[in-house]
């Protein structure tokens, strides 16, 4: 009986199939460690093409490489003997491999007959790992066991197929890059340029006078933009070098020189003089300048913290979308109306094509009502992108307006609009200057786009209004000041004497660039402002 129970037990304690290494997510994620040899491989990779390569490209290489070891390991160890199946008959001496225990080779020391009326006569075989450990397992089973089917152990060598390096790229792809990226930095004779990788040895050297010529190429174009296969096409440079090499070679002196600045996308190369770039661009303009104030936004009810995400200041903190959005719709604030900017908020940004080796990039935009295009820069430092004064006055935006960014085909190239509509007369807030402060009246104006009520503001007096903005600096008014000033003026228009919250941030961007924030943690802040619901305020009555 001892022997019954023992031999049943043998029956079931061969079940578990084999899975590759490669085909597990561990081995890719937080198993994953590139080795000098990998490295080796990659620099080897460089010198066999002999031209720049992608970091996807790699990752690719890298990859099968490492798909290929494991599959000739794995055949290694299946040719050392044959492959164990409980059907099978075999003999002392005979050498077995057992893919469900990771391939490990034993040799059969003993036979006996094995006992249990269920499955009919089956042999129990000794077998001897390597190491000394010995197991007893059955074979010349005649009755159905998992092991037996063809495709048991789930060996790429079987009937499974291999995932390709392409589909788990598409799986572990990011964390991959992250690595080999982090590796290569380190690497002293690795040199990285728009987006690809090379033997910083190999690349040809870059005379002066080459510079000074593609220097001369861009002047002539207003600044650029352009590729460097264009600046090529007006250099003698190194034209025995293979045509990829060539290009990168330029394009690594160009980036060493601050003359040079490469406004492209990330993995794309757009050549710009920097002299030439755009003021607003190359520094933030004062009128957009935000000093950040600290709030704790706990302390904010749920229809400020609303009024926030619904606003979607550039320098509130929002989060990005998780997937980039087809389109944006911004509402136009008197800062970026005065300037011609656009504000690069968390939504936008999710749009935009990622950074490139500059925070400075070109992009094209289209002007879906007349069909224009133009260009447009983007600070990513600075959160805006600008170029849109002339949109702005042809237009006749106010301040308010909805704008709507649209995404193309072309990664780096948008489409602008707003709702536009018959030109009629409205009443809107206009903010007068007047002994360095700001009043509002209410006055009708022509108006053609579609706006939001709250925030609505005109301003026509604009050098005065400039002047308040100047004074409001120097002075080094407080944002609690400013409030103090903006709420009862502009309560004044209102019969009800209430103010909606985010027509007091529209006001306050007038002379002071803050996000919606700590404007409305100001309002909770002090006594005298009450709120008196839909996110409306007022000065609270003096009690006697």
């Amino acid at each position: 009986m001892a022997n019954r129970h023992k031999d049943l037990h043998i029956l079931g304690g061969l079940t578990r199939v084999l899975q590759p290494q490669t085909q597990t997510a561990a081995y890719w994620t937080t198993d994953f460690k590139l080795s000098r040899a990998d490295i080796e491989f990659v620099f080897s990779r460089f010198l066999e093409d002999e031209q720049p390569q992608t970091t996807r490209a790699l990752v690719l290489a890298l990859i099968e490489r490492r798909l290929q070891a494991e599959s000739d390991r794995l055949r290694k160890q299946i040719a050392r003997g044959e492959i164990f199946r409980p059907k099978n008959a075999y003999t002392v001496g005979q050498e077995v491999i057992f893919p469900a225990f990771g391939l490990a080779s034993g040799k059969v020391t003993a036979l006996r007959d094995g006992h249990n009326p269920e499955y009919g006569p089956f042999t129990v075989m000794s077998v001897e790992f390597e190491g000394g450990k010995t197991r007893e397992l059955a074979c010349n089973l005649q009755v159905p066991h998992a092991l037996n089917a063809e495709n048991a152990y789930g060996s790429p060598f079987l009937t499974v197929t291999q995932p390709t390096p392409e589909e788990i790229y598409a799986q572990y792809g990011e964390t991959l890059a992250e690595e080999l990226e982090a590796r290569l930095v380190d690497e002293k004779d690795a040199v990285f340029m728009g987006g690809r990788w090379f033997v910083k040895t190999l690349v040809a050297d870059v005379g002066i006078g080459d510079l000074n010529l593609a220097e001369a190429v861009l002047d002539m174009s207003d600044g650029g933009p352009r590729t460097t296969s264009e600046i090529l096409a007006e250099l003698d440079f190194a034209k025995d070098l293979k045509p990829a090499l060539r290009e990168f070679s330029l394009e690594v002196a160009l980036a060493a020189d601050d003359r040079f600045d490469n406004v492209g996308a990330a993995g794309e190369v757009v050549w710009f003089l920097r002299r030439l770039e755009p003021d607003e661009v190359r520094e933030t303009p004062p009128r957009l300048e935000y000093q950040p104030i600290n709030f704790d936004p706990n302390l904010l009810p749920p229809d400020l913290l609303s009024l926030i995400a619904e606003i979607g200041d550039e320098h509130s903190a929002l989060p990005m979308p998780e997937t980039r959005p087809d389109h944006v719709t911004i509402t136009l604030i008197y800062p970026h109306r005065r300037v011609g900017t656009l504000p690069m908020n968390a939504a936008l940004e999710a749009m935009l094509p990622p950074a490139g080796d500059s925070p400075r990039q070109l992009i094209r935009f289209t002007d879906s009502q007349t069909g224009e295009a133009f260009s447009a820069w983007l600070n990513r430092d600075g959160r805006y992108l600008c170029g849109f004064s002339d949109f702005y006055r042809r237009h006749r935006l106010p301040i308010g307006a909805y704008l709507t960014v649209k995404a193309t085909a072309q990664p780096s190239h948008f489409e602008i609009d707003y709702n536009g509509h018959r030109p009629r007369t409205e009443y809107i807030r206009l903010a007068i200057p007047n002994a360095g402060r700001l009043r509002f009246e209410n006055f009708k104006r022509s108006i053609g786009a579609v706006y939001d009520e709250q925030m609505i503001l005109g301003a026509e007096d604009i050098d005065g209004v400039d002047d308040v903005w100047v004074q409001t600096r120097q002075r080094r008014r407080t944002l609690s000041d400013i409030v103090g000033d903006l709420l009862p003026e502009l309560a004044r228009l209102n019969p009800q004497r209430t103010v909606h919250a985010k027509t007091l941030y529209s006001a306050v961007n007038i002379i002071r660039r803050c996000p919606p924030g700590p404007i409305f943690a100001t309002l909770m802040a002090r006594p005298e402002f009450q709120a008196v619901g839909g996110s409306y305020w007022r000065i609270a009555e003096e009690r006697p």
